[in-house]
C-alpha cells in the first residue's frame, strides 16, 4: 500500500493509489475488455457510451472510436448500442470491475488532453422562436452533406453528427451541443471551436437561423420549447417533476461550456476532484451568464447554476464524501453512484424505463423493469452520464459548474481548469489555499453564488478577493505549461478585475441601452 500525503494540508489522500495498469489485474476479465476497447475510443468530450456504441466495424485507421472514414460517402452510426451489440462479460460484473472501469481512465501525464463541450440555443432570426426538430434536422443533414460528417440515428430520425473524434448532439430543448475531440493545447481547443461555429453559421444563416451564447433560455417558457426525439429524454422528462421542481426548466433551458480533464492516479484523480469542487462557485461567477427569465430578470446572475439545486438531490451538488472518505476514491464513487436512481435500460434499439430503481439490484439481476438480466459495461458507463455533481467522475474529470457563453469565453473555461488541474505548483497552491475551507463554506458558496456572483461574502471579504488569486494560479500554471496559452484567460481576468459579472453587464445594458428589452440579447451573444 502506498500513501501520498502533502505536508501542511488536510487535503492530505491517506488512500490507496491505484496505479491504473497494475491495481486492478486480478480481474482478467474486465481488464481485457477495457485494454481492448481503450484502443478504439475517444478518451474525452464523449457523452454517449464509448466503445461499444458505434455500429460500424473498426478498422486499424479508424479515428479513435471504431468509425472508418471516407470522404466519398458517409457512414450512418447507432445513437446507443442494444445488448447484443455491446462488450458482454461472460459472467456477471462485480463491483470491483465498475472500479476498474473508473481506474482504466488513468494515464500518464503525456497522453493528458482536453476535451470541451459546449450548448448553445438555435433560434428563428425574425421571430426569436427556439428552432423546432425540423428545422434542426435539416441543418444536420446539410452539415453533414457539407461537411462530411457521420450521422447520428435514432430509430428514422438524425439526432447528431460524429466526425474524427468530435461529435454534435441534440440536448432535451434542442440546444445543440459539440464534444470536441481530445486535444494537447489551448490552441487546438480554440481552432476547433472555431471550425465548428464556421460549419454551423455557414448551413444556418442560409436558413434564418442563428445562435445564442447564454447559460438560460431568455424569453420562452416551459410550454414553448420542443422535445427533441430521443427516447432517454421522454424517461428523464416524466421522471423529473417527481423528484424537483426545476428539473424539466435544467432540459429544456439551460446550456453551459464545461471541461473534461485527465489524471494519472487515483491520488491525482482525487486532488483535481477537490480542487474542482472547492473551486466550482468561482468559475460559476466568473462565467455567470443566465440573468434572464421570459423577458425579464430573474433574480439570479447564473439561473442555469440555480436550477440545479432544485433538479434532483439525489444525483447533483457538491459531493461532501469527497473530502472525507476513508476509501479509495474510485471504489467510494462507485457505491455513490449505485445508490443514485436510474433512469433507463436500452435494449433491442429501444429505451426501458427503469425511472427510480436501483443500479445495484441491476448488479444482481433484479432490476423490476429487466428482471433476470445483468448490467453490461456499456449499461454502466449510460447510468454514469445520467448523475449531475458539480464536478463528475467518468474515466476522466468533467467540470460542470459554467453557464453556456459567446465565443469570446468558450476558450476561457478550459483556460482557467487547464492552467489550475494540469500543473502541479497551481494544484498544489489551490489545495493549500482551500484546505481550512469547511464544508458549511464551500457550500454556503454554491448556494449563494448563483444570485451574488464575485461580491459573496467569504470571510474577512469577498469571493472576488478569492478569485483574483485563483485566476493568477491559473495564468501562471498555463505561463509553465509553455504554449503560449495565457491570452485564452483575458476574459476572466477582466471580470476578476472589475468585480463584474458577465450577467451583470447584461442587466446594466437591460436598464439602461436596451429599455427594459431582453430581445437585443439575441444580437449582444449571438455566435
Amino acid at each position: 500500500m502506498t500513501l501520498m500525503s502533502h505536508p501542511g494540508s488536510s487535503h492530505s489522500i491517506h488512500s490507496e493509489v491505484i496505479q491504473c495498469k497494475t491495481r486492478w489485474n486480478g480481474v482478467n476479465r474486465f481488464s481485457k475488455t477495457v485494454d481492448s476497447a481503450r484502443r478504439n475510443e475517444t478518451s474525452l468530450g464523449m457523452r454517449s457510451p464509448l466503445w461499444s456504441s458505434l455500429k460500424v466495424k473498426p478498422s486499424s485507421s479508424s479515428f479513435g472510436i471504431g468509425v472508418r472514414w471516407r470522404q466519398e460517402r458517409q457512414v450512418t452510426v447507432a445513437a446507443s448500442p442494444p445488448t447484443e451489440d455491446a462488450v458482454i462479460s461472460t459472467e456477471p460484473l462485480t463491483k470491483e470491475d465498475l472500479v476498474a472501469y473508473l481506474a482504466s481512465g488513468c494515464k500518464p501525464k503525456e497522453n493528458w488532453r482536453i476535451g470541451t463541450e459546449h450548448e448553445k440555443f438555435g433560434f428563428e432570426i425574425g421571430s426569436l422562436n427556439p428552432m423546432r426538430y425540423e428545422q434542426i434536422a435539416e441543418l444536420l443533414n446539410v452539415i453533414s452533406e457539407r461537411f462530411h460528417w457521420d450521422k447520428i440515428m435514432e430509430g428514422e430520425n438524425i439526432i447528431g453528427l460524429k466526425q474524427d473524434k468530435q461529435s454534435i448532439s441534440l440536448e432535451p430543448g434542442g440546444q445543440f451541443e459539440l464534444s470536441g475531440a481530445p486535444l494537447e493545447t489551448l490552441h487546438q481547443t480554440c481552432a476547433e471551436v472555431n471550425s465548428h461555429l464556421y460549419q454551423v453559421k455557414a448551413v444556418a444563416e442560409e436558413m434564418g437561423i442563428g445562435f445564442l451564447g447564454i447559460g438560460f433560455q431568455p424569453t420562452r417558457g416551459r410550454e414553448d420549447i420542443p422535445i427533441m426525439p430521443k427516447g432517454r429524454y421522454v424517461i428523464m422528462k416524466n421522471y423529473m417533476p417527481k423528484v424537483g421542481s426545476l428539473g424539466l426548466d435544467m432540459m429544456f433551458r439551460t446550456c453551459t461550456v464545461q471541461v473534461n480533464l485527465d489524471f494519472d492516479s487515483e491520488a491525482d484523480m482525487i486532488r483535481k476532484f477537490r480542487t474542482g469542487l472547492a473551486l466550482q462557485p468561482i468559475a460559476t461567477a466568473l462565467f455567470a451568464n443566465s440573468p434572464f427569465t421570459e423577458r425579464k430578470p430573474n433574480g439570479y446572475l447564473s439561473m442555469r447554476s440555480q436550477i440545479w439545486t432544485d433538479t434532483d438531490n439525489n444525483r447533483a451538488g457538491m459531493l461532501p464524501f469527497v473530502f472525507t472518505t476513508p476509501l479509495g476514491m474510485f471504489e467510494q464513487y462507485v457505491e455513490y453512484a449505485l445508490d443514485v436512481p436510474m433512469y433507463f435500460v436500452y435494449r433491442q434499439k429501444k429505451y426501458i424505463d427503469c425511472a427510480g430503481m436501483s443500479f445495484r439490484d441491476f448488479l444482481a439481476g433484479k432490476l423490476p423493469c429487466l428482471p433476470g438480466e445483468y448490467p453490461t459495461l456499456n449499461d454502466w458507463e449510460n447510468h454514469l452520464t445520467t448523475i449531475f455533481p458539480e464536478v463528475r467522475l467518468k474515466r476522466y474529470l468533467e467540470m460542470r459548474g459554467a453557464d453556456g457563453g459567446p465565443w469570446r469565453r468558450l476558450c476561457a473555461l478550459p483556460a482557467f481548469w487547464v492552467g489550475l488541474l494540469y500543473d502541479e505548483v497551481s494544484l498544489q497552491n489551490v489545495l493549500d489555499m482551500t484546505a481550512d475551507w469547511t464544508p458549511e463554506e464551500r457550500q454556503m458558496l454554491r448556494n449563494k453564488v448563483p444570485k451574488s456572483g464575485l461580491k459573496t461574502p467569504f470571510r474577512d471579504g469577498l469571493l472576488k478577493h478569492v478569485a483574483q488569486e485563483v485566476v493568477k494560479f491559473a495564468k501562471d500554471g498555463l505561463e509553465r505549461r509553455g504554449y503560449k496559452e495565457t491570452g485564452f484567460l483575458n476574459e476572466v481576468t477582466e471580470v476578476v478585475n472589475t468585480g463584474i459579472t458577465p450577467a451583470e453587464k447584461l442587466l446594466a445594458l437591460y436598464h439602461e441601452k436596451w429599455g427594459q428589452s431582453v430581445d437585443p440579447v439575441f444580437d449582444e451573444l449571438l455566435y
